[in-house]
């Protein structure tokens, strides 16, 4: 049983009534020494940290002009008070997005400002201490880098990039988050954030060939390290071994199949997923970053496509190419990268995919936008393709669609509360508190609707609404994959037609 208690959903979101400290004692792990070493920070907190501290954010300040005026321009106006879903769940005055930025700015001022280093008391400045970064520790991994507060802001001070580099300052003392660190280990050691070698993903993607073939009586093939083929497949390793994702990795399958286009999957870069950019380490992003580049040229492939991953499509669409470019080796008929969804968009215009709606009329689903691909990339050649192209996906399979009320969608999305490198058990309490506003917008279309399931393309936003969402009253089942709802609405060649059986010689 949880130790803590399910916020009340209400009929209409209102602001709570602050409180001091109420998730204070909600941290992640810190990451062990082999977790830190791996990815190149020291393996526990160092004795001189104030001194490494300050330097690294020197460091950044240099690097990127915008940490430097977000940390200057913010007026304390509020806007973003009560636009931060974390504080609406948790009441904590410290999720308020201004209060979290500045238990960062406070040190900032301290330490590079004139007037935090000589009246520091009259600027809220503040030294550095190991308090500090243990209240750092907590807060920072009590943001999942959504970027809503930043919609709001009139002066778009983003609080993810706050968080990123509050971050890896504290990885570059040696005081990391397990759960992160841990899982980018898994990749530069094995290839996906799972674990998963070569020979469990052959014989996992074996069994989905089998699956697809007894239901439809196609042979449908998900090829792992095909050389030659046209399309690479990166999907986020959640799509192997778990529902709902694994009923999209079906529906790309057929896509593929459907279209006659070949594709394959490297167990060399098995992952889509970047958790180097919720650490906010440019240098582990490209680390990652490089693996797709090298599995693109070893297999000789045309195109890249990215499967259902919120932010693995953010750090696609926005820094592939400084981070593992040029992809001048690539077909330049095609985008780089290429969402999934596009294709399937594409296709589904061009007439090349036959599809039955009728098989979807069982579901009415409405579509959850995650954060990282409504508020930090789009889809196609237009603004707002991240927010058409999906939906129009979804219309094209499906009868029975309805969307949440305006300000809960698009660019005002709510997360889903365990993205940002929040998906681990020990933050369960912020992952369910952080769901309120989702889930009381679910709830909504839901009772007036009759809407039956959340529609994601997430692997992250997947997993925590499969967890988080019986807390609030719904199933496991009630999440889906948008291939899913492709996944069931396609009819492939062949299928249906009855295989007869061999003549015996002596019949004939």
């Amino acid at each position: 049983m949880a130790d803590f208690e399910t916020p009340e959903m209400k009929e209409v979101l209102s602001t709570p009534k602050l409180s001091r400290g109420a998730t204070e004692h909600v941290s992640p792990y810190v990451a062990k020494p082999d977790h830190q070493e791996k990815l190149g920070f020291p393996g526990e907190l160092v004795e001189n940290f104030e001194e490494v501290a300050i330097n690294k954010m020197g460091d950044l300040l240099g690097k990127y002009r915008g940490f430097r005026v977000f940390l200057d321009s913010c007026v304390k106006c509020g806007a973003c008070t009560d636009k931060c879903h974390y504080y609406l769940g948790t009441t904590d005055a410290k999720n308020m997005p201004v209060a979290r930025q500045d238990l960062l700015r406070s040190v900032y001022r301290r330490y590079f400002t004139f007037s935090g280093k000589y009246f520091p008391k009259l600027v809220g400045a503040r030294d550095l201490t190991k308090e500090v970064l243990d209240e750092w520790h907590t807060y920072f991994h009590q943001c999942s880098q959504c970027r809503r507060c930043s919609v709001f802001c009139p002066y778009g001070i983003d609080t993810a990039e706050i968080s990123m580099a509050a971050r890896e300052i504290l990885d570059s003392v040696g005081h990391g988050q397990k759960y992160c660190n841990e899982i980018i280990g898994k990749v530069f050691k094995i290839g996906n954030n799972l674990g998963l070698p070569e020979p469990a993903l052959a014989d996992t993607l074996e069994g989905l060939e089998e699956e697809i073939k007894d239901d439809t009586g196609v042979d449908v093939k998900l090829p792992l390290d095909q050389e030659g083929a046209e399309v690479l497949l990166i999907t986020p390793s959640a799509d192997f071994f778990a529902e709902p994702h694994i009923d999209g990795l079906i529906g790309y399958a057929k896509v593929f199949h459907a279209a006659g286009i070949s594709w394959t999957m490297s167990s060399y870069a098995s992952e889509a997923a970047n958790f180097g950019m919720f650490i906010g380490s440019y240098e582990n992003m490209r680390r990652i970053s490089r693996r797709i580049r090298k599995a693109a040229l070893d297999l000789g492939v045309k195109r890249i496509v990215f499967g259902e991953c919120g932010h693995a499509w953010r750090v696609a669409y926005s820094f592939l190419n400084t981070l593992a470019g040029p992809w001048d080796f690539l077909d330049p008929k095609y985008p780089v990268p290429q969402h999934m969804l596009e294709l399937t968009h594409s296709l589904i215009q061009e007439g090349k995919l036959n599809l039955d709606k009728s098989q979807n009329d069982h579901i009415k689903p409405t579509f959850h936008d995650s954060c990282n691909v409504a508020r930090a990339s789009r889809m196609g050649n237009k603004p707002g393709g991240q927010f058409e192209i999906p939906r129009a996906v979804i219309k094209s399979v499906c009868n029975n669609y309805v969307d949440m009320e305006p300000g809960t969608t698009h660019e005002a999305t709510f997360c889903c509360g365990g993205g940002g490198g929040l998906l681990t058990d020990d933050l369960m309490e912020i992952r369910v508190k952080g769901a309120l506003p989702r889930m009381e917008a679910y709830k909504k279309v839901v009772e007036n609707n009759g809407v039956t399931n959340l529609v994601a393309i997430c692997a992250i936003c997947k997993a925590q609404f499969t967890k988080v969402m019986p807390y609030y009253g719904y199933g496991m089942d009630s999440i889906m994959s948008a291939h899913q709802l492709v996944s069931n609405a396609i009819v492939l060649p062949g299928q249906g037609e009855e295989t007869a059986e061999p003549v015996e010689a002596s019949e004939a």
